[in-house]
């Protein structure tokens, strides 16, 4: 990481947010926490803010996880791919998938290659837009209507931007993934 881990010895934090953040994560600190913890505000609202987008959200896990694998891979996001991988996998989604979304990645103007699903398939290309050129042509998002309800596009677009965040700041600082 570009910059140290944060320790309490180093910034002390308020007990109750860093209590928060280790209820979120399961009782152990991530790399990511360790970087978010040298601001108070920014740890806290990135606490509540990303526990909503990951578990309020009722659309498809697995979609949600595909999205946000597509935009780790666009951004060489590295940090982000290693933990969503594998949470993409546990709703349900195929290795084989993964291999054909990091084949996309790599040339992601292009058609999504055979071997995806539909939804799969428009939320690669929704991510790829809005990852490479933030504006998503008007063909792609009448798709997308046609295939999802508003609830669901509203937060799907929701994810992929929260996470294009998430990669940007991961990316800029460094963060790599735990041993």
């Amino acid at each position: 990481m570009r910059i140290p881990d944060w320790t309490p010895d180093r910034k002390p934090q308020p007990e109750d947010l860093v209590k928060a953040v280790l209820e979120r994560r399961g009782g152990a600190l991530l790399n990511l926490d360790r970087a978010l913890l040298w601001s108070e505000p920014l740890a806290r609202g990135w606490n509540t803010y990303l526990k909503n987008v990951r578990t309020g959200f009722a659309g498809s896990g697995k979609l949600r996880e595909f999205g946000i694998c597509t935009v780790a891979l666009l951004t060489g996001a590295h940090y982000e791919y290693h933990h969503h991988a594998p949470e993409f996998l546990a709703a349900g989604g195929t290795q084989a998938e993964l291999d054909i979304l990091t084949a996309y990645a790599a040339t992601p103007t292009g058609p999504v290659p055979t071997g995806l699903g539909e939804s799969e398939a428009l939320v690669a290309q929704y991510a790829a837009r809005m990852t490479l050129d933030v504006k998503v042509d008007d063909a792609l998002f009448s798709q997308l209507r046609e295939r999802f309800e508003t609830t669901e596009l509203v937060e799907l677009t929701a994810t992929i931007a929260t996470y294009n965040m998430v990669a940007r700041f991961l990316v800029a600082l460094g963060v790599t993934p735990e041993d």
